[in-house]
């Protein structure tokens, strides 16, 4: 960490910035597609989840 300069800093804060525009912009152009095509997802997630909640509180009962 001794080698970190104040520009290394510089280009960081410069990165991040520029990386957070970019992402933002390609979120914006791309959010009608991801409403057709990812409509369902959110279910999928749901029940991945619950798979993993069931799965840690009966791990005990498994054994």
């Amino acid at each position: 960490m001794e080698n970190i300069t104040q520009g290394h800093w510089i280009f960081a804060f410069i990165f991040v910035i520029c990386f957070s525009i970019s992402i933002s912009i390609a979120y914006k152009k791309d959010h009608k597609t991801h409403k057709i095509h990812y409509s369902g997802v959110i279910y999928f997630v749901l029940i991945l989840i619950s798979i993993f909640i069931l799965a840690y509180i009966f791990k005990d009962f498994l054994k």
